[in-house]
């Protein structure tokens, strides 16, 4: 049951906007540390929490205002100079913001969320006093009278009717005097937050600097994973907006300039059609037929790329969430690290930007945790101690380019073989036949890790897995550099859309097969006096490279009646190959459609050719998966499966 009858529209339109300005406070917050004295800055952070204060009030969340109350006085403090940013002050501000967002997350199931962490307020008021966070964690989670704060807090009284006062001056902006109001919440708690209080906090201790790696950030609890997986009502908040999209009202315009050419066109082509049926068949007739037909054709193109362009979205709206991300981590294992963002004013597909978010969490965790080294680790090498990881997108040709790169330790490539093989995710032979770039890629293996005990941030062996899994899944490929004692970087190379997909079209016998452009490298006649055979398998050699050769007819379980006259080098993240081939029938940009109730196995989707005739575009990787198994491409024919 939602606790926001009637206020359902008025709740995802908050939600939508309360997000991104939280995204923003967060961005905000990471450059704040390294500028605690700007002004412009404190501002900005305080206006954040001041807006969605106001929101809430509207809608009633009493513990949000309380937080979002709590926190905006702070700030005020802040720019006013009656208080001094410190590190512990500024794990306070963070666990904040986790707060807020958790209750963004409740919020998004429809129910009033619940009073935030006892903890984090006690540490804001404390602050707000202007005791230091460490004494405050060691104080009662509970205290028998509540503090007054400079200003009200808008919690809404227990009968249920707001304070309007209050909510007058969270909307309004006009300053509130101390001690002006004192929140009835605070001086008489409610029933779930004496619920929530009455357990005993769990015991905080205060490590001096140096004697850990890294302090926990103030008001984390044991659950929290920095940077992880978002909680199960955050989720279902997002993908409850994955319906809706905001387009910049000069496209918009623009797809309805291009509709309205588009009708004239065909009120042109109507008239000639009614000339020509009518008799009038001259030179000047057909003439002015030929320019409306191509006139409609370079209409009907222009309108489609508009249309793409209404799918498209800057990345940065991805990477703002990432800098809160890269610094918690760092903190937590006590490493200096600072993210730096570029290209965030690229545009990708709107699909694909909901699909990056876990791999780029996950590579840039493993850049933070694995990749950088530890201030006194930097320092022996002669190394800044300062760590820069860097996030990047540009967009190259048809495709969009991300990379993810670090001044870290590097990857060597004897190790990861050496790791996979005790593993025995591969076996010693296999481990002799690698080079360097696939041994790199051997971390894309389930299972993989280079850590010697599980921790609360890595070494189940999971999120490389996850990366490779998540970009195939778009379409794209995964390039790994790295250079043992300079650092490593990883390049994403994807499609700049999903809805159109670049595809070569082979022939196995008369039915026409689309395969992605991106995987094809080369087009080669096979000379059957080329052919060896190593192991029992076909090998064909290309410039000094011995690649295995599979037929197309043997992926998809259909008769061999000729061998192939053709070969596509085709190239994989983990291998390359000769796919064998009847013939070709040209390239072709395909408008991909789903198949989403009757998906066969192997198949990403369907496109229509200019006459009509429906082509199936493979998935090679899913194709190959079971093959992949194996050291080799060989196997046994398999049926084209339908799931």
């Amino acid at each position: 049951m939602s606790d926001f009858g009637g206020m359902e529209e008025l709740l995802q339109d908050f939600l939508q906007e309360a997000h991104d300005l939280l995204s923003d406070v967060d961005n905000k917050l990471v450059e704040l540390e390294k500028m605690p004295d700007d002004r412009g800055l404190l501002n900005d952070i305080f206006r954040g929490f001041h807006t969605v204060k106001g929101g809430a009030g509207f809608l009633n969340a009493s513990e949000l205002v309380t937080l979002c109350h709590l926190t905006e006085n702070l700030f005020d403090r802040l720019r006013n100079g009656e208080l001094e940013l410190n590190p512990e002050l500024m794990d306070v501000i963070m666990a904040a913001t986790n707060g807020v967002r958790e209750m963004f997350g409740e919020l998004g199931q429809m129910v009033q969320p619940q009073p935030a962490d006892p903890a984090v307020i006690a540490a804001l008021r404390g602050a707000l006093e202007g005791e230091q966070p460490g004494a405050i964690a060691e104080a009662p989670a509970t205290p028998a009278v509540a503090p007054v704060t400079d200003s009200a807090s808008g919690a809404t009284p227990a009968t249920g009717e707001p304070d309007w006062g209050q909510l007058h001056a969270a909307i309004t902006g006009q300053p509130v005097t101390q001690g002006e109001f004192i929140s009835k919440v605070e001086a008489a708690p409610s029933s779930a937050s004496v619920a929530k209080s009455s357990a005993p906090p769990p015991p905080a201790t205060v490590t001096p600097a140096g004697d850990a790696p890294a302090p926990s950030p103030f008001g984390r609890r044991t659950t929290d994973r920095p940077g992880g997986q978002a909680t199960a009502a955050r989720r279902t908040e997002e993908r409850g907006r994955e319906n809706t999209i905001r387009v910049d009202t000069a496209r918009l315009d623009q797809v309805l300039n291009l509709s309205g050419e588009i009708g004239l066109t065909k009120n042109r082509l109507t008239s000639l059609r009614a000339d020509i049926l009518a008799g009038k068949n001259d030179s000047e007739t057909l003439h002015a037929l030929d320019q409306a037909v191509s006139q409609l054709d370079l209409l009907v193109s222009d309108l489609q790329n508009s249309v793409m362009k209404t799918r498209m979205q800057p990345i940065g709206r991805l990477f703002q969430k990432y800098p809160r991300i890269a610094r918690d981590l760092a903190r937590q294992l006590g490493k200096d690290v600072e993210l730096v963002l570029s290209g965030e004013e690229t545009e990708v597909d709107k699909t694909m930007i909901e699909d990056l978010a876990d791999p780029l969490i996950h590579l840039i965790r493993n850049a933070v945790d694995h990749g950088v080294e530890l201030p006194a680790d930097r320092q022996a090498c002669g190394k800044p101690v300062k760590s820069l990881v860097r996030l990047e997108a540009r967009q190259e040709g048809d495709h969009i380019v991300l990379i993810i790169a670090d001044d870290g330790k590097g990857m060597s490539p004897e190790r990861i073989r050496a790791k996979a093989v005790e593993k025995g995710l591969i076996s010693e032979e296999e481990a002799n036949t690698l080079d360097e770039r696939q041994s790199l890629n051997l971390i894309f293996l389930p299972g993989f890790s280079t850590m010697a005990q599980v921790s609360d941030v890595s070494g189940r062996g999971v999120g490389m897995d996850v990366v490779k899994t998540n970009i195939q899944k778009l379409n794209g490929s995964v390039e790994i550099r790295s250079e043992p004692g300079k650092g490593s970087v990883f390049l994403i190379s994807l499609p700049l859309t999903l809805a159109i997909l670049p595809v070569l079209l082979v022939l196995l016998g008369d039915q026409p097969f689309a395969l992605p452009l991106s995987m094809v490298r080369e087009i080669l006649p096979i000379d059957r006096d080329r052919i060896q055979e190593v192991g029992g398998k076909e090998t064909l050699v290309v410039r000094g490279e011995v690649l295995p050769v599979v037929t197309l007819a043997r992926l998809l379980g259909w008769p061999v009646e000729q061998p192939p006259e053709y070969g596509v080098f085709m190239q994989t993240t983990e291998r390359s190959f000769i796919l064998g081939v009847d013939s070709f029938a040209g390239r072709d940009d395909a408008v991909i459609k789903s198949l989403e109730d009757f998906k066969p196995k192997g198949v990403a989707g369907v496109t229509t050719l200019s006459n009509g005739q429906i082509v199936l575009i493979l998935d090679m990787k899913e194709l190959l998966s079971d093959l992949g198994q194996r050291s080799d491409l060989g196997g046994a024919p398999r049926m084209l499966e339908f799931a």
